[in-house]
């Protein structure tokens, strides 16, 4: 008596690559469009600050994404262009005596201000040097990123050189929280801020491209070496 044909699972493995090839082409793309379309949702939403007769929506009669956006860069750019000059400096420094006057305002503002200045300008460190740490425990290692040197009484008080480094959280990297760590524990990588945070918002599946990695130098030459035979 023969055994019933065993039905081949060519089929439903294929189906799988299809389905599987589809969704790295429309996933990323669905989910960049839906993030754009909340941050120009977000940034219409300042439209609202102008008086009703002059909204473009009331003038043109219907609505156009996007306008906000550029709303929100003029403000900033003409908002730039007047603290440039000595006047703007001066009304900015009354502005801000004005709000030091103010106890929760003044911690909330200068805070602000503080970190603000500290990532955005040209000469300041943060956010300009991704490393490697050990933590939570020895043997287990996470990225970081460098947020601050010299600490003043932190320093003084461990007796040691100590870094602030910030430990971002997967797959958020907005959240998480500030590690002082001895200098001499702190790796600094090659890999840039924005490999990083790839990295990071992707759980460690998009692994930045190294070049003195030579596991990683070899695999690209297989597969270069059997892409040309293919085309041959």
């Amino acid at each position: 008596m023969k055994a019933p044909p065993v039905k081949s699972k060519k089929p439903i493995s294929k189906l799988r690559k299809y389905l599987i090839a589809g969704l790295l082409v429309w996933l990323p793309l669905g989910v960049t469009v839906l993030v754009l379309k909340l941050l120009v949702d977000a940034m219409d939403r300042t439209l609202l600050l102008l008086p009703l007769a002059w909204r473009p929506d009331t003038l043109l009669g219907f609505h156009i994404p996007g306008l906000g956006l550029l709303l929100s860069l003029a403000v900033v750019g003409i908002t730039g262009v007047v603290v440039a000059n000595l006047l703007g400096r001066r009304l900015v420094a009354f502005w801000e005596s004005f709000l030091s006057r103010i106890p929760l305002v003044r911690s909330i503002y200068l805070g602000v201000k503080q970190v603000v200045e500290t990532v955005f300008t040209s000469d300041g460190q943060s956010f300009r040097k991704v490393v490697l740490i050990e933590y939570p425990r020895r043997g287990t290692w996470c990225l970081a990123f460098l947020t601050g040197t010299g600490l003043g009484e932190v320093q003084a008080r461990t007796g040691q050189e100590v870094v602030a480094v910030f430990v971002p959280t997967t797959p958020n990297p907005t959240s998480g929280f500030v590690l002082l760590v001895p200098i001499t524990d702190v790796q600094e990588l090659d890999m840039s801020v924005d490999e990083g945070l790839k990295m990071i918002i992707s759980m460690g599946v998009a692994v930045p491209h190294w070049a003195e990695d030579p596991e990683q130098e070899r695999q690209e030459g297989t597969m270069l070496e059997e892409k040309l035979q293919t085309q041959g």
